[in-house]
């Protein structure tokens, strides 16, 4: 089964780290992708963009309308994301429990919808 790791944080809360802790926690993913790999369980990963960048979009009635940054206000925010391979929950949750990013905020673990997801 195919498995998304959704890595949530708090952006403000990690805008103010030293650039040498952050640069250390970024070999701590670096590692953590390598575990995976390793136990075959990588496919694939991805940090994103800051919400001030981000837009969400809408389209009621024909109309379309965009909006700057995030639609829903929250304490922590969309960081990144792994997708792994698992035979069922049980293992995805023991590899999404050797991430580092769990330490800084909660990992969503949400199976692919059979015959939706990616191959």
């Amino acid at each position: 089964m195919k498995f998304m790791l959704m890595l949530y944080a708090d952006e403000k809360a990690g805008a103010a780290i030293p650039q040498a802790e952050m640069a250390k926690a970024m070999q701590q993913m670096s590692a953590y992708q390598h575990t995976l790999e390793k136990a075959g369980a990588f496919i694939s990963t991805a940090a994103l963009g800051i919400t001030e960048d981000a837009r969400t979009i809408t389209r009621y009635d024909g109309e379309l309308k965009v909006h700057d940054g995030p639609y829903a206000e929250t304490r922590e925010q969309l960081g990144g994301y792994f997708m792994i391979e698992a035979p069922d929950m049980a293992k995805a949750i023991e590899l999404a429990a050797l991430c580092p990013a769990a330490t800084w905020g909660p990992i969503e673990i949400r199976p692919f919808h059979p015959g939706y997801g990616p191959d």
